[in-house]
């Protein structure tokens, strides 16, 4: 079965996040929504349409112009029933959910002339009416749904016999039948893990050090480490070749973020390639514990989300200093660096550099300086493509 994702208008609500990266490589659950797909279907690597900017970094793929492909938008998730409809789709059908195009099976001529063209054209199809499936809506829904989806990523982990683990005798593991651990990872002394309401995942080559404590449904993703004494709860994702430590409940970092200290996170969402610093705390809740109220990113307009707890939403490239605090519903857009002693602003525009009751704009040759200096720490190289696509983003950032 060949994929390809596109992506629609309510999309860009999943911005800042979204600015430096498809919808379709959003991590929920243990992995990113196309490796989601790519896992529930048994197929290939996915294609996508990408948005200009984006071009220079992500691969688009390829489509055999000989086969049909399965079009998806990328915002809704896999589950057994949405599996079962796009499964029973035939060439020149379309799944639709009022005027939103679920899925569609596209012969491949025409698939790959689309995929050319980067664009996509369903008005031919016949459609298929039928009633929604689970999506991302709104930015809150990845943290959201992050439970439910680390369950659903664990039924799909392979049981694999006669790896290379390593469990200390002094390691509690409640529950262990819900605990998948996979080749390299480490538990050492005095971890805790709990998987009596949901599935703990601890991936590849990745550490839970001494004393840490973790409550199911947790995943510990590729490479990542879990810091001394840490507590993570309930609904949370660490990214691959993250570090983290602290307190840190339903929050989903992406990748090769460090949370290296103490401090509480909860109901928050970390880009790549942040930096948490000592003692930071994040509000998830108001005083008066009333719903929150977000700005859009785009219109910059208020937002009643309805929610009664919402923590940070954080772009790539953000770092904050020792014993920064966020407010609660707080949207950073990318590359910030925050070092105000009060709370900052809850909306901060990308390449921003916010100090204590004054916000400047992060100048593009320092901002490349600091992505530079945190990559090569993990032998990630700041390429030019990387380079053309945050120019692109600061030329056209929103003040």
């Amino acid at each position: 079965m060949q994929l390809c994702f596109f992506e629609d208008t309510i999309s860009e609500n999943l911005q800042p996040l979204t600015l430096t990266r498809p919808v379709d490589d959003l991590r929920i659950g243990i992995h990113t929504i196309s490796k989601k797909w790519a896992l529930a279907l048994d197929a290939a690597a996915p294609a996508r349409l990408l948005r200009s900017h984006l071009q220079t970094v992500f691969s688009r793929g390829t489509i055999n112009a000989s086969e049909q492909c399965l079009w998806l938008n990328s915002r809704y998730l896999p589950s057994n029933s949405l599996i079962q409809k796009v499964n029973e789709l035939s060439v020149g059908q379309c799944l639709q959910h009022g005027q939103t195009v679920i899925a569609a099976c596209v012969d491949g001529a025409t698939s790959a002339e689309w995929h050319k063209k980067n664009t996509t054209d369903f008005s031919n199809l016949f459609i298929l009416e039928t009633s929604d499936f689970l999506s991302i809506n709104y930015l809150w829904d990845l943290f959201q749904l992050n439970g439910q989806q680390i369950r659903f990523d664990t039924s799909l982990v392979p049981l694999e016999e006669d790896i290379e683990i390593t469990i200390s005798e002094d390691a509690v593991l409640h529950n262990p039948d819900k605990i998948f651990i996979e080749e390299g990872a480490t538990i050492e002394p005095g971890c805790i893990l709990i998987a009596e309401k949901g599935p703990i995942y601890i991936g590849r080559n990745a550490t839970v050090m001494a004393g840490s404590h973790i409550r199911g449904p947790v995943a510990i993703c590729e490479e990542a480490t879990v810091k001394m004494g840490s507590r993570i709860y309930e609904d949370t994702t660490v990214g691959p070749v993250c570090k983290v430590g602290g307190e840190i409940k339903n929050s989903i970092f992406h990748s090769y973020s460090n949370k290296g200290h103490e401090g509480f996170m909860g109901n928050s969402l970390i880009g790549q390639w942040c930096n948490i610093g000592a003692d930071t705390n994040t509000s998830n809740l108001k005083n008066n514990y009333s719903t929150i109220r977000m700005t859009n990113w785009n219109s910059r307009e208020q937002v009643e989300t309805g929610q009664q707890f919402i923590g940070t939403i954080m772009a790539d490239h953000c770092k904050t200093a020792i014993n920064t605090q966020l407010n609660t519903g707080t949207v950073c857009g990318l590359s910030c660096n925050i070092f105000s002693a009060n709370f900052p602003p809850k909306l901060i525009p990308s390449f921003s550099w916010v100090g204590s009751n004054v916000i400047q704009t992060y100048k593009l040759d320092k901002a490349f300086e600091a992505m530079e200096a945190m990559m090569v720490r993990r032998d990630v190289p700041l390429t030019d493509e990387y380079r053309q696509m945050m120019t692109h983003i600061f030329e056209n950032r929103i003040s």
